[in-house]
């Protein structure tokens, strides 16, 4: 456990609260556990470095980073909060206090929520800020990061329908190319009825 999470914890002892940690970040430390859990599950049966990483605590758990926001988006916001909008969740993470560490990374930290702390939520109180306000660390180079997420999740969608399309185009042109061997085999039989009825009546006139 971290020194200033046991700090925080004797003094938690003196004056207990009653009231629970908010809704979003009993979530946010949920998944955040779950992730662990499942990296730790996967050392144990030796895959571990084949696994893809979503978002997991920090090394020294003081925070936590985003390692795929794409994959976040998709995999993880729906099963925790009812929606897949990385940018609303990171809107949270701000009314809250938490702080972008770095432009290279979606790293996010807050003194009070650390791993093996979870007591210390409930000192976590949001920020009372206009509804309308952006969060600070979403900087113009983090926009960009998003409209790339986006623009990935867009053409990726596009390039199942050109492969949807182009199977579409492959069956169509086979069902063609049946309907124009049946023609060819009705031309055929039409030209031998009309041959056999020709010889038919040269035989009667004969």
């Amino acid at each position: 456990m971290n020194k200033s999470c046991a700090t925080s914890s004797s003094c938690s002892s003196l004056s207990p609260r009653t009231k629970g940690p908010a809704p979003f970040l009993s979530k946010t430390y949920a998944l955040l556990e779950e992730s662990a859990e499942e990296e730790a599950a996967a050392g144990e049966t030796g895959d571990y470095y084949d696994r893809k990483k979503i978002v997991s605590w920090n090394a020294e758990g003081t925070g936590f980073v985003v390692w795929s926001p794409a994959d976040f988006s998709e995999l993880t916001l729906p099963r925790f909060f009812k929606h897949n909008n990385f940018s609303s969740f990171i809107r949270q993470l701000n009314t809250y206090g938490f702080k972008k560490t770095s432009s290279k990374i979606w790293e996010f930290k807050h003194e009070k929520f650390q791993r093996g702390c979870k007591h210390m939520l409930v000192e976590i109180t949001r920020k009372k800020t206009e509804p309308s306000a952006f969060p600070a660390f979403l900087k113009a180079s983090d926009n960009d990061q998003l409209n790339i997420i986006g623009e990935e999740n867009s053409r990726q969608t596009l390039m199942e329908e050109n492969e949807n399309l182009r199977r579409e185009k492959v069956e169509l042109q086979a069902q063609i190319a049946q309907f124009k061997a049946l023609e060819i085999k009705l031309l055929d039989c039409l030209a031998q009825h009309m041959d056999n009825s020709s010889n038919h009546n040269e035989r009667k006139l004969c």
